[in-house]
């Protein structure tokens, strides 16, 4: 099973028992798909960073779940057949062991800092400048005598 976070805001012209109302509606969406709901964080009404459908304030959700890629996608055509949520964004959450293999592949083969960068690309050349002097030189092909035969 996979794990997922999404993000929902709600208009916050709603009552609160409205509100909760749909919130509950959501989450049972994950239960029904047979997920299961780690965490529901409600975190209440907050200014937005720019308006929205000239709204100043929204009410923000975030459920923390884990199941099956159908999940996201029901409360995703939920959220658009419901007028009261304004937006909505679902992320998959990555494990510590994907995080871990992630970390170490790419420490593997590139450098830490733009200092170690520099140094390898300075090893690089100096290579490519050892192999240019170091290749043998072609030997020359010197061109046959011709001799003319006496009879």
């Amino acid at each position: 099973m996979r794990e997922y976070e999404t993000a929902f805001l709600i208009t916050p012209k709603l009552e609160e028992e409205e509100t909760e109302n749909l919130i509950d509606k959501m989450a049972e969406v994950v239960k029904k798909k047979k997920g299961k709901m780690v965490n529901i964080e409600r975190w209440g009404k907050k200014r937005l960073a720019y308006p929205i459908d000239s709204l100043d304030e929204a009410v923000y959700v975030f459920f923390h779940y884990e199941g099956s890629p159908d999940i996201p996608q029901e409360l995703l055509r939920r959220f658009r057949q419901t007028e009261t949520v304004i937006r909505y964004l679902t992320l998959k959450k990555e494990t510590k062991i994907q995080q871990r293999k992630k970390t170490k592949l790419s420490r593997k083969g590139k450098p830490r800092s733009a200092k170690e960068k520099i140094e390898e690309e300075e090893k690089q050349t100096e290579e490519q400048m050892k192999e240019s002097t170091e290749k043998p030189k072609e030997a020359e092909i010197s061109e046959p005598e011709i001799t003319t035969e006496e009879k």
